[in-house]
């Protein structure tokens, strides 16, 4: 690497974000050098949505788009009425890449597989010239005369450029290179920093029972937060999935956050309402029948005829009713106390995980300190800030990619 060289463009952190970027900015000419910590680029977005890949939200309508972002979708007007989810599907079209949507207007690759995404994302850079440095860890950011000029290698080596994009991600799944360095870089220099919390996180619980039918998931049920038995503002419905020490599934990492708000104030219980459809006197009705329909049977085979036959042992168990017993036999004061537990499974919460199981977090640069029509920094005209390194918050579904996709491409354009 001949040290001389002043690139127009140096790009930290080769994820969706600095990927986008690179490209973009050597479509337009640009000499461009992306830098990564890793030996390979886009690890982190190779095991998104389990290795498939949610990429983007099938909503066109910004301002609905952008309601998902609550407080913080204000700023993102401005960045996302230049690219958004129409210009990313474009984007991967145009370059051979079909998509598909599924439940809750999720977008991936027909191939079901990220490395779709990453291929046409490494194609993009190289038909564009963009040159790559990996294994490559960044220690600081260059300043001189309050202008950024370059960056600082591990290694000492210095790198000079016009411009930068920082695109080094947050905290979340550090073994993939996120552990947040930009954060002291950017600090040192004077931005404001919120501190990284776990964002969409797992969550684990003390019932030992999730254990038994970890895998198993439930799809369209009810899940309302209570404190100290009080019903708390946080109710949401779609699917659950047990693992082996707690829950997760895109439901529970929507609310993990406002459960971890909760949490720092005393004991948070999850009741899953399993047949939200019914309410307890139609449920009951509902019971009446089937026991009467099929009054020999015993009482744990009936009831997969109202949720999966993998939860109903546990249901069974938790009413304290004998699992041998016969629907013919099953008391009223029994029957009643079905319904409440069919309605009402209570999960004591344990605590979040970590950032290393955390899909996104939370924290970052101060969104007020950023220009979001160029994405350039406010303190520095030629740093620029994108992707995950920013303060803002944002559910499960595709929407963080398309922060990278949209934050990105603008940084690019304008770097």
């Amino acid at each position: 690497m001949n040290e001389d060289i002043i690139w127009d463009v140096i790009i930290v952190g080769g994820g969706p974000a600095g990927m986008m970027a690179a490209g973009k900015a050597g479509e337009k000419g640009a000499r461009v050098i992306l830098i990564e910590k890793n030996k390979t680029l886009g690890k982190k977005l190779l095991i998104t949505g389990g290795g498939r890949c949610n990429v983007t939200n099938y909503e066109f309508d910004n301002r609905k788009l952008l309601e998902k972002f609550k407080d913080d979708g204000k700023f993102l007007f401005s960045v996302f009425s230049q690219w958004s989810v129409k210009e990313t599907l474009d984007f991967f079209h145009t370059k051979g890449m079909g998509t598909k949507v599924e439940n809750e207007l999720r977008v991936f690759p027909t191939s079901n597989s990220a490395q779709s995404v990453w291929n046409v994302l490494v194609e993009y850079m190289q038909k564009n010239n963009v040159t790559v440095l990996s294994n490559s860890p960044v220690v600081e950011i260059i300043r001189e005369n309050n202008k950024i000029v370059g960056v600082k290698l591990k290694n000492s080596k210095i790198i000079r450029s016009n411009s930068i994009i920082i695109a080094t991600g947050g905290t979340s799944r550090p073994e993939t290179g996120s552990t947040g360095d930009a954060y002291s870089w950017l600090k040192n220099i004077g931005h404001k920093i919120i501190e990284p919390t776990p964002s969409l996180v797992p969550i684990a619980v003390k019932d030992t029972w999730v254990k038994r039918i970890a895998g198993v998931s439930l799809t369209d049920i009810k899940i309302t937060i209570f404190q100290n038995n009080e019903k708390q503002n946080v109710i949401k419905s779609g699917k659950i999935l047990f693992t082996h020490i707690g829950v997760s599934g895109p439901t529970i990492l929507n609310m993990s956050k406002d459960i971890g708000e909760l949490l720092k104030y005393g004991p948070v219980t999850i009741s899953l309402d399993l047949l939200p459809t019914k309410n307890y006197g139609e449920l009951n009705i509902k019971l009446q029948e089937l026991f009467k329909e099929h009054d020999k049977k015993k009482l744990q085979n009936v009831l997969s005829n109202l949720i999966p036959s993998a939860i109903t042992p546990i249901i069974v168990e938790l009413s304290n009713i004998n699992k041998e017993i016969k629907c013919n036999s099953v008391s009223r004061e029994e029957r009643l106390k079905l319904v409440h537990l069919l309605k009402n499974i209570p999960l004591q919460v344990e605590k979040l995980l970590g950032v290393e199981k955390a899909i996104i977090t939370s924290g970052g640069v101060s969104l007020d300190e950023v220009d979001f029509k160029t994405m350039r920094s406010r303190l520095f005209p030629n740093l620029y800030l994108v992707g995950d390194i920013l303060n803002i918050d944002r559910p499960s579904g595709g929407y963080s990619l398309q922060l990278c996709w949209t934050t990105g491409f603008v940084a690019g354009t304008n770097a």
